[in-house]
């Protein structure tokens, strides 16, 4: 494979080759928001079965197909499914402007002055470094969006009415304390490790190999099979973690008490009271929602990256 230019090279005209890092965080965020405009639909129905059954046998929905139909008729159809929008675009626009910002701040970085990228264990510490960073600064997003989506399933009595993610973080902060917007940080934090060590570094990893083996060129069709194959693993690894921060984040206080006392407690009660295999309560919905969101949103930052390489080297 040809070498790359390294991150501080410079054309004939002494302009930088590639973008600067405000544009690298930049194209993160736009990437992960365009990404979500899409897969919205599957995060509700994803959210929706973790919590479906907590602390029971049984399930409201059946299957992700029962859960998608049950809110397509009972709230408002299209509509309905994409309650939660602003906040899920929130999300991208701090947790993803931050982790793929980071991530790919910190690669160039650390690639040799002969183009050679950093190794795979480097490459999963950077992902493990960027996520947990970016899912600090996603949290109260991520709240948000968790509540609004979980709204709809609740009696009409005890839902909470956001109108939207501003909304909500305004009466999460007035009703419950500024500290409530992080509430679930940790798990947040945990999860966003999980997930960016396989699915960056698997990502960058799998467009290695395809590229070295001959049959791919940098384009469209290589990213989008690098995005599949880490979503794979990126959804076998951190489903556990996620119905952790999704409970944790949904919960009310009950006689002036938290529902879960932290991570390790949802864990033991989902394993207890749900059985074992309902750790990947919602694996469907999903991975359906992590396939595609993977896959847009890198098909998006490599096309941004490659048009601004060529408006920098035509100015």
């Amino acid at each position: 494979m040809a070498a790359t230019a390294s991150p501080t090279a410079g054309g004939m005209d002494g302009k930088p080759r590639t973008s600067s890092k405000s544009v690298k965080f930049l194209f993160g965020g736009l990437a992960g928001m365009g990404a979500t405009v899409f897969v919205q639909p599957l995060d509700l129905v994803k959210n929706r079965m973790q919590l479906s059954g907590q602390g029971a046998k049984t399930r409201e929905y059946k299957t992700s197909f029962h859960a998608l139909a049950s809110i397509l008729r009972a709230e408002g159809g299209l509509r309905g499914v994409y309650t939660g929008l602003s906040a899920g675009l929130l999300r991208q626009a701090t947790y993803t402007t931050t982790r793929l910002g980071i991530y790919t701040v910190l690669s160039e970085r650390l690639t040799g002055a002969d183009g050679t990228p950093p190794g795979f264990l480097l490459k999963v510490v950077l992902g493990m470094a960027a996520g947990a960073t970016g899912a600090f600064v996603g949290t109260p997003a991520d709240v948000a969006l968790i509540r609004m989506t979980a709204d709809g399933r609740l009696p009409a009595n005890q839902r909470r009415g956001y109108t939207n993610v501003f909304n909500a973080l305004n009466r999460i902060a007035r009703e419950e304390g500024v500290p409530a917007l992080w509430r679930g940080c940790i798990p947040t934090m945990a999860r966003a490790v999980v997930v960016n060590a396989a699915q960056l570094a698997s990502y960058f990893q799998c467009k290695q190999f395809l590229l070295d083996s001959g049959y791919f060129t940098d384009n469209i069709s290589l990213h989008f099979c690098a995005s599949m194959a880490s979503s794979l693993v990126t959804t076998a690894a951190s489903m556990p973690v996620d119905i952790v921060k999704t409970r944790i984040q949904n919960m009310r206080m009950i006689d002036g008490k938290p529902e879960h006392r932290n991570g390790l407690d949802v864990l033991a009660k989902v394993v207890r009271y749900e059985g074992f295999l309902s750790l990947w309560k919602g694996c469907t919905p999903y991975y359906a929602r992590l396939g595609p969101h993977t896959v847009l949103t890198f098909i998006f930052l490599e096309q941004m990256n490659k048009a601004y390489k060529r408006l920098s080297l035509r100015g």
